[in-house]
Protein backbone atom coordinates (compact mmCIF):
# COMPACT_ATOMS: atom_id res chain seq x y z
CA UNK A 1 0.00 0.00 0.00
CA UNK A 2 1.19 3.65 -0.28
CA UNK A 3 1.30 6.27 1.91
CA UNK A 4 -1.19 9.74 2.01
CA UNK A 5 1.49 11.36 0.08
CA UNK A 6 1.24 9.56 -2.76
CA UNK A 7 -2.68 9.34 -2.92
CA UNK A 8 -2.15 13.50 -3.13
CA UNK A 9 -0.26 13.24 -6.09
CA UNK A 10 -2.70 10.78 -8.20
CA UNK A 11 -4.78 13.17 -7.94
CA UNK A 12 -3.13 16.12 -8.59
CA UNK A 13 -1.40 14.47 -11.85
CA UNK A 14 -5.15 13.86 -12.44
CA UNK A 15 -6.24 17.00 -11.71
CA UNK A 16 -3.58 18.55 -14.42
CA UNK A 17 -5.15 16.10 -16.97
CA UNK A 18 -2.73 12.89 -16.92
CA UNK A 19 -4.02 9.30 -18.14
CA UNK A 20 -3.92 6.54 -15.46
CA UNK A 21 -0.88 5.34 -17.66
CA UNK A 22 0.88 8.25 -17.29
CA UNK A 23 0.45 8.58 -13.49
CA UNK A 24 1.35 4.88 -13.02
CA UNK A 25 5.08 5.60 -14.59
CA UNK A 26 5.71 8.88 -13.13
CA UNK A 27 4.79 7.75 -9.80
CA UNK A 28 6.26 3.73 -10.52
CA UNK A 29 3.16 2.20 -9.52
CA UNK A 30 0.67 -0.02 -11.30
CA UNK A 31 -2.58 1.33 -12.88
CA UNK A 32 -4.44 -0.50 -10.82
CA UNK A 33 -3.35 1.22 -8.11
CA UNK A 34 -4.08 4.39 -9.77
CA UNK A 35 -7.46 3.61 -10.52
CA UNK A 36 -7.87 1.81 -6.90
CA UNK A 37 -7.36 5.26 -5.52
CA UNK A 38 -8.32 7.35 -7.76
CA UNK A 39 -11.96 5.74 -6.48
CA UNK A 40 -11.09 5.42 -3.37
CA UNK A 41 -9.14 7.96 -1.94
CA UNK A 42 -9.91 7.25 2.04
CA UNK A 43 -8.66 3.89 1.60
CA UNK A 44 -6.19 3.68 4.92
CA UNK A 45 -2.76 3.38 3.83
CA UNK A 46 0.26 1.58 5.70
CA UNK A 47 2.75 3.50 7.49
CA UNK A 48 6.42 3.17 6.37
CA UNK A 49 8.93 2.55 9.73
CA UNK A 50 11.55 4.97 9.26
CA UNK A 51 14.69 3.52 8.40
CA UNK A 52 16.86 3.13 11.12
CA UNK A 53 20.72 5.12 10.52
CA UNK A 54 23.72 4.30 11.93
CA UNK A 55 24.33 8.28 12.95
CA UNK A 56 21.26 7.92 15.07
CA UNK A 57 23.11 7.63 18.33
CA UNK A 58 25.39 10.02 17.17
CA UNK A 59 23.69 13.45 16.30
CA UNK A 60 23.34 15.17 19.27
CA UNK A 61 26.98 14.63 19.21
CA UNK A 62 27.84 15.34 15.93
CA UNK A 63 25.77 18.49 16.27
CA UNK A 64 27.99 20.34 19.36
CA UNK A 65 30.96 20.13 16.82
CA UNK A 66 29.15 22.11 14.61
CA UNK A 67 28.00 24.41 17.56
CA UNK A 68 31.78 24.71 18.56
CA UNK A 69 33.47 24.08 15.13
CA UNK A 70 31.36 25.14 12.16
CA UNK A 71 33.81 23.91 9.38
CA UNK A 72 35.10 20.89 10.77
CA UNK A 73 35.80 18.32 7.92
CA UNK A 74 34.08 14.60 7.95
CA UNK A 75 37.38 12.59 8.24
CA UNK A 76 37.87 15.11 11.64
CA UNK A 77 34.58 14.40 12.57
CA UNK A 78 34.73 10.36 11.57
CA UNK A 79 38.00 10.39 13.93
CA UNK A 80 35.86 11.44 16.61
CA UNK A 81 33.24 9.41 16.24
CA UNK A 82 35.33 5.87 16.19
CA UNK A 83 36.61 6.22 19.79
CA UNK A 84 33.23 6.82 20.86
CA UNK A 85 32.03 3.10 19.02
CA UNK A 86 30.73 4.48 15.73
CA UNK A 87 31.43 1.50 12.73
CA UNK A 88 30.48 3.77 9.82
CA UNK A 89 32.12 4.91 6.82
CA UNK A 90 33.23 8.98 6.07
CA UNK A 91 30.36 9.32 3.24
CA UNK A 92 27.71 9.22 5.73
CA UNK A 93 28.80 11.74 8.10
CA UNK A 94 29.75 13.87 5.00
CA UNK A 95 26.57 13.61 3.79
CA UNK A 96 24.84 14.57 7.26
CA UNK A 97 27.16 17.52 7.97
CA UNK A 98 26.25 18.89 4.32
CA UNK A 99 22.88 18.45 5.18
CA UNK A 100 23.52 20.27 8.55
CA UNK A 101 24.97 23.14 6.91
CA UNK A 102 22.38 23.87 4.46
CA UNK A 103 20.36 24.44 6.89
CA UNK A 104 22.39 26.34 8.55
CA UNK A 105 23.61 28.55 6.02
CA UNK A 106 20.36 29.98 4.56
CA UNK A 107 20.45 32.92 7.56
CA UNK A 108 22.45 35.83 5.84
CA UNK A 109 21.99 34.96 2.33
CA UNK A 110 20.17 38.10 -0.14
CA UNK A 111 17.21 36.99 -1.20
CA UNK A 112 14.88 37.91 -4.51
CA UNK A 113 11.42 39.35 -4.32
CA UNK A 114 9.29 37.41 -6.54
CA UNK A 115 5.70 37.92 -6.87
CA UNK A 116 3.15 35.14 -7.29
CA UNK A 117 0.41 35.54 -10.44
CA UNK A 118 -3.27 36.39 -9.48
CA UNK A 119 -4.93 33.48 -8.21
CA UNK A 120 -1.94 31.35 -7.68
CA UNK A 121 -0.99 31.09 -4.16
CA UNK A 122 -2.41 32.00 -0.68
CA UNK A 123 0.04 31.87 2.26
CA UNK A 124 -0.96 31.15 5.48
CA UNK A 125 0.71 31.43 9.75
CA UNK A 126 -0.45 31.77 12.89
CA UNK A 127 0.15 34.55 15.51
CA UNK A 128 0.28 34.20 19.15
CA UNK A 129 -1.85 37.13 20.76
CA UNK A 130 -1.46 36.67 24.32
CA UNK A 131 -5.04 35.22 26.00
CA UNK A 132 -8.50 36.14 27.18
CA UNK A 133 -9.61 35.71 30.68
CA UNK A 134 -13.26 34.17 31.22
CA UNK A 135 -13.95 34.44 35.17
CA UNK A 136 -11.23 32.79 36.85
CA UNK A 137 -9.80 30.66 33.33
CA UNK A 138 -7.17 32.06 30.83
CA UNK A 139 -7.28 31.21 27.18
CA UNK A 140 -4.01 30.86 25.02
CA UNK A 141 -5.46 33.31 21.86
CA UNK A 142 -4.36 32.72 18.57
CA UNK A 143 -4.63 34.25 15.13
CA UNK A 144 -4.93 32.03 12.04
CA UNK A 145 -3.81 34.78 8.88
CA UNK A 146 -4.44 34.13 5.17
CA UNK A 147 -3.47 36.50 2.68
CA UNK A 148 -4.12 35.93 -1.35
CA UNK A 149 -0.82 36.57 -2.31
CA UNK A 150 -0.62 38.56 -5.42
CA UNK A 151 -3.34 41.44 -3.86
CA UNK A 152 -2.46 40.93 -0.44
CA UNK A 153 -6.08 40.27 0.87
CA UNK A 154 -5.94 39.57 4.14
CA UNK A 155 -8.29 36.86 6.38
CA UNK A 156 -7.54 36.82 10.33
CA UNK A 157 -9.46 34.67 12.64
CA UNK A 158 -9.17 34.54 16.00
CA UNK A 159 -9.29 30.93 18.03
CA UNK A 160 -8.56 29.50 21.36
CA UNK A 161 -6.59 26.74 19.56
CA UNK A 162 -3.80 25.57 16.92
CA UNK A 163 -5.55 21.80 16.22
CA UNK A 164 -6.39 19.84 12.98
CA UNK A 165 -9.85 20.89 13.12
CA UNK A 166 -9.16 24.85 13.84
CA UNK A 167 -6.33 24.67 11.17
CA UNK A 168 -9.12 23.24 8.19
CA UNK A 169 -11.75 25.53 9.63
CA UNK A 170 -10.40 28.48 9.26
CA UNK A 171 -9.24 28.00 6.01
CA UNK A 172 -12.88 26.66 5.06
CA UNK A 173 -14.21 30.61 6.18
CA UNK A 174 -11.68 31.99 4.67
CA UNK A 175 -12.05 29.87 1.34
CA UNK A 176 -15.77 31.64 1.69
CA UNK A 177 -14.38 35.02 2.42
CA UNK A 178 -12.36 34.79 -0.48
CA UNK A 179 -14.90 32.95 -2.44
CA UNK A 180 -12.37 30.51 -3.81
CA UNK A 181 -9.07 28.76 -3.95
CA UNK A 182 -5.94 29.01 -5.16
CA UNK A 183 -3.58 26.59 -7.16
CA UNK A 184 -1.16 25.93 -3.61
CA UNK A 185 -0.96 27.19 -0.28
CA UNK A 186 2.10 28.23 1.49
CA UNK A 187 2.44 27.04 4.97
CA UNK A 188 5.42 26.99 7.41
CA UNK A 189 6.74 23.41 9.18
CA UNK A 190 3.68 23.57 12.09
CA UNK A 191 3.01 19.75 12.95
CA UNK A 192 -0.65 20.21 11.59
CA UNK A 193 0.88 20.52 7.75
CA UNK A 194 4.07 18.78 8.01
CA UNK A 195 4.78 15.96 10.46
CA UNK A 196 8.18 15.60 9.01
CA UNK A 197 11.16 16.33 6.66
CA UNK A 198 14.66 15.81 5.44
CA UNK A 199 16.04 18.63 3.72
CA UNK A 200 13.92 18.93 0.67
CA UNK A 201 12.21 15.69 1.25
CA UNK A 202 8.54 16.40 3.42
CA UNK A 203 6.27 14.50 4.13
CA UNK A 204 2.42 16.41 4.71
CA UNK A 205 0.13 15.76 7.33
CA UNK A 206 -2.24 12.59 6.34
CA UNK A 207 -5.31 14.68 7.33
CA UNK A 208 -3.97 18.12 5.88
CA UNK A 209 -3.69 16.63 2.81
CA UNK A 210 -6.99 14.83 2.50
CA UNK A 211 -8.17 18.55 3.82
CA UNK A 212 -6.55 19.72 0.11
CA UNK A 213 -7.29 17.22 -2.32
CA UNK A 214 -11.01 18.60 -2.00
CA UNK A 215 -10.13 21.66 -2.70
CA UNK A 216 -7.10 20.29 -5.27
CA UNK A 217 -4.59 22.68 -3.98
CA UNK A 218 -1.03 21.84 -3.96
CA UNK A 219 0.87 22.13 -0.71
CA UNK A 220 4.34 24.22 -0.51
CA UNK A 221 6.24 24.31 3.07
CA UNK A 222 8.91 26.66 3.70
CA UNK A 223 11.96 25.71 4.59
CA UNK A 224 13.34 25.42 8.46
CA UNK A 225 14.04 29.07 9.84
CA UNK A 226 13.23 30.56 6.55
CA UNK A 227 10.45 32.83 7.37
CA UNK A 228 11.63 35.14 4.31
CA UNK A 229 9.56 32.23 1.96
CA UNK A 230 6.47 33.37 3.09
CA UNK A 231 7.24 37.23 3.65
CA UNK A 232 4.04 38.45 2.54
CA UNK A 233 1.87 36.15 5.58
CA UNK A 234 4.69 37.17 8.20
CA UNK A 235 4.53 40.93 7.12
CA UNK A 236 0.76 40.77 7.46
CA UNK A 237 1.26 38.87 11.29
CA UNK A 238 3.67 41.94 11.84
CA UNK A 239 0.95 44.73 10.51
CA UNK A 240 -1.58 43.11 12.29
CA UNK A 241 0.26 43.17 15.58
CA UNK A 242 1.43 46.95 14.98
CA UNK A 243 -2.21 48.79 13.90
CA UNK A 244 -5.16 46.33 14.85
CA UNK A 245 -3.55 45.14 18.39
CA UNK A 246 -2.53 48.05 20.36
CA UNK A 247 -5.21 50.05 22.74
CA UNK A 248 -7.82 47.85 22.16
CA UNK A 249 -10.05 45.42 24.76
CA UNK A 250 -11.84 42.64 24.29
CA UNK A 251 -14.81 40.91 26.45
CA UNK A 252 -14.18 37.46 24.69
CA UNK A 253 -13.63 35.35 21.26
CA UNK A 254 -17.06 36.92 19.60
CA UNK A 255 -15.85 40.25 20.70
CA UNK A 256 -12.28 40.04 18.92
CA UNK A 257 -13.91 38.09 15.72
CA UNK A 258 -16.48 41.51 15.11
CA UNK A 259 -13.46 43.91 15.85
CA UNK A 260 -10.56 42.21 13.42
CA UNK A 261 -13.45 41.89 11.15
CA UNK A 262 -14.34 45.69 10.95
CA UNK A 263 -10.47 46.23 11.24
CA UNK A 264 -10.04 44.11 8.02
CA UNK A 265 -12.55 45.51 6.07
CA UNK A 266 -12.15 49.26 7.23
CA UNK A 267 -8.21 49.50 7.45
CA UNK A 268 -6.35 46.58 6.60
CA UNK A 269 -7.55 45.64 2.63
CA UNK A 270 -8.77 49.03 1.61
CA UNK A 271 -5.16 50.85 2.23
CA UNK A 272 -2.78 51.64 0.37
CA UNK A 273 -0.36 48.64 0.33
CA UNK A 274 2.99 50.11 0.76
CA UNK A 275 4.75 47.54 -1.66
CA UNK A 276 2.22 46.81 -4.49
CA UNK A 277 1.00 50.58 -3.92
CA UNK A 278 -2.42 49.77 -4.82
CA UNK A 279 -4.99 48.73 -2.43
CA UNK A 280 -5.97 44.55 -1.96
CA UNK A 281 -9.21 45.35 -2.26
CA UNK A 282 -8.66 47.14 -5.84
CA UNK A 283 -6.20 44.43 -6.45
CA UNK A 284 -8.04 41.58 -5.76
CA UNK A 285 -10.61 42.10 -8.04
CA UNK A 286 -8.44 40.84 -10.96
CA UNK A 287 -7.60 38.11 -9.47
CA UNK A 288 -9.88 34.65 -10.97
CA UNK A 289 -9.94 32.01 -8.28
CA UNK A 290 -11.09 28.53 -8.52
CA UNK A 291 -14.79 27.63 -7.42
CA UNK A 292 -15.42 26.07 -4.18
CA UNK A 293 -16.63 22.70 -4.14
CA UNK A 294 -20.68 22.69 -3.82
CA UNK A 295 -20.41 20.16 -0.57
CA UNK A 296 -17.56 21.46 1.74
CA UNK A 297 -16.54 19.40 4.57
CA UNK A 298 -17.67 19.14 8.05
CA UNK A 299 -14.36 20.41 10.07
CA UNK A 300 -16.00 21.51 13.66
CA UNK A 301 -14.01 19.34 16.87
CA UNK A 302 -16.41 16.14 16.98
CA UNK A 303 -16.46 13.71 19.58
CA UNK A 304 -18.66 10.79 20.60
CA UNK A 305 -19.55 10.76 24.26
CA UNK A 306 -22.10 8.88 26.62
CA UNK A 307 -24.78 10.88 28.20
CA UNK A 308 -24.78 10.68 32.20
CA UNK A 309 -27.48 10.36 34.90
CA UNK A 310 -27.59 13.94 34.94
CA UNK A 311 -28.26 13.71 31.38
CA UNK A 312 -25.12 16.28 30.15
CA UNK A 313 -21.93 15.37 28.20
CA UNK A 314 -18.59 16.36 29.29
CA UNK A 315 -16.57 18.27 26.61
CA UNK A 316 -13.63 20.67 27.00
CA UNK A 317 -14.21 20.66 30.89
CA UNK A 318 -17.36 21.76 30.51
CA UNK A 319 -20.80 19.84 30.87
CA UNK A 320 -23.73 20.67 28.18
CA UNK A 321 -27.21 19.27 28.20
CA UNK A 322 -28.98 16.59 26.33
CA UNK A 323 -32.52 15.41 26.14
CA UNK A 324 -33.24 13.60 29.68
CA UNK A 325 -34.37 10.54 26.99
CA UNK A 326 -30.41 10.68 25.67
CA UNK A 327 -29.36 9.27 29.33
CA UNK A 328 -27.31 6.28 28.89
CA UNK A 329 -27.04 6.88 24.66
CA UNK A 330 -23.66 8.23 22.92
CA UNK A 331 -24.25 11.27 21.07
CA UNK A 332 -21.99 12.67 18.62
CA UNK A 333 -20.73 16.08 19.34
CA UNK A 334 -19.46 18.50 17.27
CA UNK A 335 -18.12 21.87 18.16
CA UNK A 336 -17.18 25.12 16.49
CA UNK A 337 -16.07 28.72 17.99
CA UNK A 338 -19.13 29.57 18.82
CA UNK A 339 -21.90 26.51 19.00
CA UNK A 340 -21.66 22.99 20.59
CA UNK A 341 -24.33 20.54 18.86
CA UNK A 342 -25.31 17.22 19.30
CA UNK A 343 -26.88 14.52 17.22
CA UNK A 344 -28.68 11.22 17.52
CA UNK A 345 -28.17 9.45 14.50
CA UNK A 346 -27.42 12.07 12.37
CA UNK A 347 -30.39 14.07 13.71
CA UNK A 348 -29.33 17.15 15.49
CA UNK A 349 -30.85 16.89 19.28
CA UNK A 350 -29.36 20.06 21.26
CA UNK A 351 -27.48 23.01 20.41
CA UNK A 352 -25.57 25.11 22.64
CA UNK A 353 -23.57 28.50 22.92
CA UNK A 354 -19.97 27.39 23.86
CA UNK A 355 -18.27 28.63 26.95
CA UNK A 356 -14.92 28.87 27.16
CA UNK A 357 -14.95 28.87 30.61
CA UNK A 358 -14.41 25.89 32.87
CA UNK A 359 -15.98 23.43 35.32
CA UNK A 360 -19.73 25.16 34.12
CA UNK A 361 -22.97 23.34 33.03
CA UNK A 362 -24.34 24.58 30.55
CA UNK A 363 -28.33 23.80 30.12
CA UNK A 364 -31.17 24.51 27.86
CA UNK A 365 -34.58 25.58 29.81
CA UNK A 366 -36.17 22.93 27.57
CA UNK A 367 -34.39 20.06 28.88
CA UNK A 368 -35.10 20.88 32.48
CA UNK A 369 -38.64 21.20 31.91
CA UNK A 370 -38.71 17.75 30.34
CA UNK A 371 -36.85 16.47 33.56
CA UNK A 372 -39.97 18.05 35.34
CA UNK A 373 -42.59 16.57 33.10
CA UNK A 374 -40.74 12.95 33.31
CA UNK A 375 -40.53 13.14 37.06
CA UNK A 376 -44.23 14.42 37.63
CA UNK A 377 -45.33 10.88 35.06
CA UNK A 378 -42.93 8.97 37.39
CA UNK A 379 -44.90 9.57 40.99
CA UNK A 380 -48.33 8.51 38.87
CA UNK A 381 -46.74 5.32 38.78
CA UNK A 382 -48.94 2.25 40.97
CA UNK A 383 -45.60 1.10 42.43
CA UNK A 384 -44.51 4.58 43.59
CA UNK A 385 -47.84 5.41 45.03
CA UNK A 386 -47.70 2.47 46.72
CA UNK A 387 -44.34 3.18 48.67
CA UNK A 388 -44.77 6.59 49.19
CA UNK A 389 -48.42 5.08 51.16
CA UNK A 390 -45.83 4.06 53.81
CA UNK A 391 -45.01 7.35 55.30
CA UNK A 392 -43.67 10.60 55.13
CA UNK A 393 -39.72 9.13 55.18
CA UNK A 394 -40.16 7.04 51.98
CA UNK A 395 -42.04 10.10 50.29
CA UNK A 396 -38.38 12.15 51.15
CA UNK A 397 -36.60 8.76 50.22
CA UNK A 398 -38.20 8.96 46.94
CA UNK A 399 -37.19 12.49 46.30
CA UNK A 400 -33.61 12.58 47.40
CA UNK A 401 -33.34 9.52 45.09
CA UNK A 402 -34.50 11.50 42.00
CA UNK A 403 -31.79 14.45 43.13
CA UNK A 404 -29.41 11.71 43.30
CA UNK A 405 -30.47 11.12 39.56
CA UNK A 406 -30.64 7.30 40.86
CA UNK A 407 -32.99 5.36 38.52
CA UNK A 408 -36.35 5.65 40.63
CA UNK A 409 -38.36 2.82 39.02
CA UNK A 410 -35.87 0.21 39.57
CA UNK A 411 -35.02 0.83 43.32
CA UNK A 412 -39.08 1.13 43.81
CA UNK A 413 -39.45 -1.96 42.81
CA UNK A 414 -36.55 -3.09 45.11
CA UNK A 415 -37.91 -1.63 48.12
CA UNK A 416 -41.22 -2.97 47.70
CA UNK A 417 -39.10 -7.15 47.53
CA UNK A 418 -37.48 -5.96 51.11
CA UNK A 419 -40.70 -5.04 52.47
CA UNK A 420 -42.35 -7.88 51.50
CA UNK A 421 -39.27 -9.64 52.86
CA UNK A 422 -38.90 -8.08 56.06
CA UNK A 423 -41.66 -6.03 56.96
CA UNK A 424 -42.72 -2.06 56.72
CA UNK A 425 -41.34 -0.87 60.02
CA UNK A 426 -38.40 -2.69 59.25
CA UNK A 427 -38.09 -1.53 55.77
CA UNK A 428 -38.80 2.68 57.51
CA UNK A 429 -36.69 2.41 60.00
CA UNK A 430 -33.39 1.23 57.77
CA UNK A 431 -34.78 4.31 55.43
CA UNK A 432 -34.42 6.64 58.16
CA UNK A 433 -30.59 5.91 58.93
CA UNK A 434 -29.98 6.21 54.88
CA UNK A 435 -31.42 9.46 54.92
CA UNK A 436 -29.13 10.13 58.00
CA UNK A 437 -26.03 8.79 56.15
CA UNK A 438 -27.26 10.36 52.67
CA UNK A 439 -26.61 6.64 51.49
CA UNK A 440 -29.09 6.88 48.44
CA UNK A 441 -29.80 3.57 46.62
CA UNK A 442 -31.68 0.20 47.47
CA UNK A 443 -28.49 -1.67 47.61
CA UNK A 444 -27.81 0.37 50.88
CA UNK A 445 -31.44 -0.12 52.63
CA UNK A 446 -30.68 -3.89 51.81
CA UNK A 447 -27.60 -3.61 53.46
CA UNK A 448 -28.44 -1.69 56.39
CA UNK A 449 -31.59 -4.61 56.99
CA UNK A 450 -29.71 -7.72 56.64
CA UNK A 451 -26.75 -5.92 59.01
CA UNK A 452 -29.75 -5.43 61.82
CA UNK A 453 -32.57 -7.96 61.19
CA UNK A 454 -33.06 -11.37 59.74
CA UNK A 455 -35.87 -11.80 57.15
CA UNK A 456 -38.45 -13.24 58.97
CA UNK A 457 -39.55 -16.86 57.24
CA UNK A 458 -41.67 -15.97 54.35
CA UNK A 459 -44.61 -17.95 53.22
CA UNK A 460 -45.56 -17.15 49.27
CA UNK A 461 -49.33 -16.69 48.21
CA UNK A 462 -50.40 -19.08 45.65
CA UNK A 463 -49.31 -17.88 42.35
CA UNK A 464 -52.13 -18.09 39.49
CA UNK A 465 -50.78 -18.53 36.06
CA UNK A 466 -51.84 -15.07 34.79
CA UNK A 467 -48.35 -12.90 35.67
CA UNK A 468 -50.87 -9.73 35.78
CA UNK A 469 -53.47 -11.33 38.90
CA UNK A 470 -49.45 -12.43 40.86
CA UNK A 471 -48.27 -8.81 40.49
CA UNK A 472 -51.03 -7.03 42.12
CA UNK A 473 -50.01 -4.91 45.31
CA UNK A 474 -52.75 -3.27 47.84
CA UNK A 475 -51.79 -0.46 50.04
CA UNK A 476 -50.92 -1.49 53.23
CA UNK A 477 -54.48 -1.11 55.84
CA UNK A 478 -54.51 0.83 58.39
CA UNK A 479 -55.63 -0.51 61.47
CA UNK A 480 -56.53 2.15 63.33
CA UNK A 481 -59.54 2.45 60.99
CA UNK A 482 -60.91 -1.13 62.46
CA UNK A 483 -59.92 0.11 65.73
CA UNK A 484 -61.97 3.15 65.51
CA UNK A 485 -65.18 1.86 64.34
CA UNK A 486 -65.24 -1.04 67.17
CA UNK A 487 -64.75 1.43 69.94
CA UNK A 488 -67.69 2.88 68.54
CA UNK A 489 -70.10 0.45 67.93
CA UNK A 490 -69.27 -0.51 71.65
CA UNK A 491 -70.64 2.87 72.47
CA UNK A 492 -74.13 2.71 70.70
CA UNK A 493 -74.29 -0.30 72.70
Amino acid sequence: MIDRRCVFEIHRLKDAGCSDRQIARQLRIGRTTVRKYLDHPERTVSKKKPKASKLDTYRELIDSFLEEFPDVKAPVVLQRLKKEGFDGRVTIVRSYLQRKRSERGRNGEAFIRFESAPGKQLQVDWGHFGSLTYGTVVRKLYALAVIEAYSRMLYVEFTHSQKQEALHQGLINAFRFFNGTTEEIVVDNMLTAVTERCGSVIRFNDAFLDFLRIFKIVPRACHIKSPQEKGKIEKSIHYLRQNFWPLRSFSDLMDVQQQVNQWRDSVCNVRTHQTTGDRPVDRFTGVNLRPLPPLLPDCRESATLLVHQDFVVHFDDNSYTAPPWTIGRRLALKADQTTVTLYHRQKQVAAHHRSWERKKRIELPAHQEQVKKLHHKLWQDRDIALLSSLGQETVDYLAALADARQPIKKNVVRLLQLKDQYDAVSLIGAIRKAMAHKAYGADYIENILHQEKMPPRYHPPVKLKNDELNNIRLKEPSLADYDAYILKRRREE
